[in-house]
């Protein structure tokens, strides 16, 4: 009976010992995970402000494509009344 007590003590030891080293391994995981969450959280920022950042320089460049169109059609009448006045210049 000595034997099987000896035993039993020895079994439960052991799985006390596998349960602790789970506990451990649980625990070093999760905060592997917070840490790789934290990573991923703050790419997820980075990504959405650059999002922003792109959708800015889409404004802008829309603003300056308006812009230049403007400034082609009024250089265009420019050029059309100057070459009026250079061809009434040459007849005149």
């Amino acid at each position: 009976m000595e034997v099987r007590v000896d035993r039993l003590e020895v079994i439960v030891e052991k799985i006390g010992e596998a349960v602790l080293a789970t506990t451990e391994t649980v625990e070093s995981l999760a905060e592997r995970l917070d840490a790789l969450a934290e990573q991923v959280s703050q790419q997820s920022r980075q990504v959405q402000q650059q999002g922003y950042q792109i959708f800015a320089l889409s404004e802008a460049l829309e603003t300056l494509t308006t812009t230049q169109q403007h400034s082609l059609e009024k250089l265009t009448k420019l050029t059309e009344v100057l070459q009026t006045l250079v061809s009434s210049a040459q007849k005149g």
